[in-house]
Formats: structure tokens, C-alpha cells, sequence
């Protein structure tokens, strides 16, 4: 992955991050608060079921309580006309009254008369409770709500339902009535699934809005990156037409110095060997004089040779290193302008690698070409060190100086190249370029960072 795919990684793994929280958060919320919802819903469908069995409960007490409350123990006659009573009394078409002795007998089931006369004290519902028990337990105990599976005389299927009992203790029965509540049961299941289908919608909206949001910052990191690329493309182009641009000038300029310097002196060597050849053959005297001409001009054509040689490449600085190389350009910088330069150096001996060297070199030759054209100096230090195990080299003159903001504005593309190629030269090695000017002068910082010397 490049820089640009990593930082458009990043930009959206936090937001895919949070919107799944946010989504797995209000998820959890919806359905926390929707299940304490229906709970209360169904807490309020059986107590209101509860309190109605409680009324018919109530109705049933009244109608047999006069008879019953005036019986004897074992009074046949009266326990005949309460169960007449009980059996007829029944609501709706699954309402209806139960009496069971306590030993689980069944007196009166009018919905389901065959369970009548028999015992039924270890019958269990599909769940594994014992109901009769249960029922009678909870009415010996004053009366009680008991909630069980049990038959649906109205379909024939098994039904949740939910009871209360209470004991006629003087003739051993236990009094009961119970309402099904599959009724409430179903309305749960449907709401739970409304709000299941909302949350799900919810969901579904929150993960459109995620994968939009995901497409524009996606989209918007294709279009900065498609932005980036063209523009490095551009950028690219004008630093290649620059190095194409900086090739003929350099080109341009060992040709000039060929053709104005060396060859008018080659030429001059010829004309002058001419006249030295046709003196000989006239046998004057004046022929070792031209012949010593043509030497004098010969030795300034080695010395311009040498002098390109070293623009182009220095041998010193493959032969002795960065140091005699750099004292050997102030040398024949001075010889040639005039300037007085001071250089202090330290020996490196072979430390720095031969890139490096060539790099700092560069910056040095700049930095004198820019003060020979522009800044019009009688002084020039340069100052080579090796501070905490990185390099720096300082070159500073006492010229007039110049504005370097001004000269960043400027539109022309040649403004500031030598400039810009001793920053680039330093930033490929992971060093800095530093430049400072006033009208007292100028100094040009280059740091190389720690780390750039090698085991000798």
C-alpha cells in the first residue's frame, strides 16, 4: 500500500468503526427499550386478566356462598346444588369453573366433562408440572394465581393459561377458574416482531447511510489522489524539462568555453608553429622565438583543459576527498575573481560516501557561481564540520545580499534554480538547506543528518 492508500485506509476505518458501534449501540438500545416495553405491556394484559378472573371468582363465591356457608361437613345435598351451580356457571367460550377435592378428584369441569369423577393428583402438563397439585397447594394457602399449560376446549390445542383456586376447607374442595392467555402471548410474539423489523430497518438505514458516506470519502480520496498524481505528473515533467533544460546549459557552456577558450588558443598555436616552420626553412633566427610562443600557448590551453576538467568532475575529490577537493575549488575560485576565501575543514578521511561528497561539493561550486554573478562580495568563509556524527557545511560572504521571499514569488521558472538544486540535492540524502540574506550579506547552511559517516 502507498501513502495515499494508507491515509484513505485511515480516514475510513474510523468511521466504518463508529458507525458499527453506533449501529450495534443503538441496536442494543432499541431492543432493551422495546423488550421493557412488552414486559410492561404483558405485566398490564395479566394483571388486567388477573383482576377479572378475580371478579368472576368473586361472582362464583356469591352464588354458592349461602348455601355453603350453611351446610354441614357432610352434607350431600347442599355439595349437589354448589356443584349445579358451578357447572353452569361459564363465560365466553373457554370460561368456565373447576372443583377438585384435595386429593385431586375432579367434582366439576363443565368444557371437558370427561375428566369429571376421575383422579388426576400426578397428571402433568406438557411443561412437566404438576398442575392438580399445584392448584390445590395454592388455594390450602389462601388463594392464588398459577400459571400452566393445559387443553383449549375451543380448538382442542394446548394453551397457556393462568388460574386462581382458592379452598372450601370444610368439605375438602378446592374452587377454581383460569382465563388462557395465548391471546396475550400472541400479541407479544407480534410486537416483539414489529420491533424486531423496525430495529432491522433501522439498521439497514444506518448501514445505506455508512456505505454513502464511505462511497463520497472513497470517492473524494480517488478524486484528491487523481488531483495528487496529475499534479506530480506536472511537477515531474517540469523537473525533467529543468534537468533536460540544465543538461544543454551545462552543455551550452563547456562548448562556449571549448570554442572561446581552447580552440582560439589551439588556433593560435597553429599560426604561430606556421610562422615558426617557414622561418626555419628560410633559416632566420626568429623561429625558436615563435616555437616558444607556441609553448606559452600550449601550457594556458592545458591549464583551461584542467580548469573545465574540474568544473565537470574534480579528481581531488575522488583522489583526496571532500576537503582538499573544496580547498582546491576556493583556490582557484580566489585566483580567478579576485575574492578573498577562507576555508576551515576538518579531514574525513573517507567517511562520508562518494554521493555525499559529490552532493556537499555541488553546494559549495553553487553557492561560489551565485556569489561570482550576484552578490558582489570582497569576503567569503567557508566552513566544513562534523558536529555530533552529521555534516555541515556553512559558506557566508559579505556581499549585498538579496530577498528571498522575493525571489520564491517570482513566475519565472529559472528563478532561483541553483537555489533549488542545492535544496533538492540535500533533501534526496535526508538533509536540510538553509539559506539566510540581508544587506550584509549571505550564508548558506547544508546539514546532513546523523548517521551519513562510515566505519573507515
Amino acid at each position: 500500500m502507498n501513502l495515499r492508500q494508507k491515509i484513505l485506509l485511515l480516514a475510513m476505518a474510523p468511521l466504518v468503526i463508529s458507525v458499527s458501534a453506533i449501529t450495534l449501540l443503538v441496536s442494543y438500545q432499541a431492543k432493551s427499550l422495546s423488550d421493557d416495553e412488552i414486559a410492561f405491556f404483558e405485566a398490564n394484559m395479566l394483571a388486567a386478566k388477573k383482576s377479572e378472573l378475580l371478579n368472576y371468582l368473586s361472582l362464583a363465591q356469591t352464588s354458592i356462598w349461602h348455601i355453603y356457608e350453611n351446610a354441614a361437613a357432610d352434607d350431600e345435598i347442599a355439595q349437589i346444588q354448589v356443584m349445579a351451580i358451578l357447572n353452569a356457571l361459564t363465560y365466553g367460550p373457554d370460561g368456565y369453573f373447576f372443583v377438585y377435592d384435595f386429593d385431586g378428584k375432579s367434582l366439576v369441569h363443565p368444557r371437558q366433562a370427561h375428566l369429571i369423577g376421575g383422579n388426576w393428583w400426578d397428571l402433568r402438563d406438557p411443561a412437566g408440572n404438576l398442575v392438580i397439585q399445584a392448584l390445590i397447594e395454592k388455594a390450602r394457602a389462601g388463594g392464588d394465581f398459577y400459571r400452566y399449560f393445559w387443553e383449549k376446549p375451543s380448538t382442542g390445542e394446548i394453551a397457556d393459561k393462568i388460574s386462581y383456586t382458592i379452598a372450601l376447607e370444610k368439605w375438602g374442595w378446592v374452587v377454581g377458574t383460569g382465563m388462557y392467555i395465548d391471546d396475550v402471548i400472541q400479541q407479544m410474539e407480534e410486537a416483539k416482531g414489529e420491533v424486531s423489523d423496525r430495529i432491522h430497518e433501522t439498521t439497514i438505514m444506518i448501514l445505506v447511510m455508512t456505505l454513502g458516506s464511505l462511497a463520497i470519502v472513497f470517492s473524494t480520496g480517488v478524486a484528491i489522489n487523481l488531483h495528487e498524481k496529475r499534479h506530480a505528473d506536472a511537477k515531474l515533467k517540469i523537473l525533467t524539462q529543468r534537468i533536460i533544460d540544465t543538461q544543454e546549459a551545462e552543455r551550452g557552456r563547456v562548448a562556449r568555453e571549448l570554442h572561446d577558450g581552447i580552440s582560439q588558443i589551439l588556433v593560435s598555436v597553429k599560426y604561430a608553429l606556421e610562422l615558426a616552420l617557414q622561418k626555419a626553412q628560410k633559416n632566420s633566427q626568429n623561429a625558436i622565438e615563435s616555437i616558444e610562443k607556441s609553448a606559452e600557448h600550449l601550457h594556458l590551453a592545458l591549464k583551461e583543459i584542467r580548469r573545465i576538467s574540474r568544473d565537470l568532475r574534480p579528481s581531488a575529490l575522488d583522489d583526496l576527498g571532500l576537503s582538499p577537493a573544496i580547498q582546491s575549488l576556493a583556490t582557484e575560485f580566489s585566483e580567478r575573481t579576485g575574492i578573498q576565501v577562507d576555508v576551515e575543514t576538518v579531514a574525513f578521511r573517507n567517511l562520508l560516501p562518494g554521493d555525499l561528497k559529490t552532493s556537499l561539493f555541488r553546494v559549495a561550486q553553487e553557492a561560489l557561481t551565485n556569489i561570482d554573478r550576484h552578490a558582489q562580495a570582497s569576503h567569503i568563509r567557508i566552513a566544513l564540520g562534523a558536529p555530533e556524527g552529521g555534516v555541515t557545511l556553512v559558506i557566508e560572504d559579505n556581499g549585498v545580499g538579496f530577498d528571498c521571499e522575493a525571489l520564491a514569488r517570482r513566475s519565472s521558472p529559472d528563478a532561483g534554480i541553483g537555489l533549488q538544486n542545492m535544496r533538492e540535492r540535500l533533501e534526496h540524502h535526508n538533509g536540510s538547506f538553509q539559506i539566510c540574506s540581508s544587506a550584509k550579506g549571505t550564508k548558506v547552511i547544508a546539514r546532513l543528518p546523523r548517521g551519513v559517516l562510515e566505519a573507515p
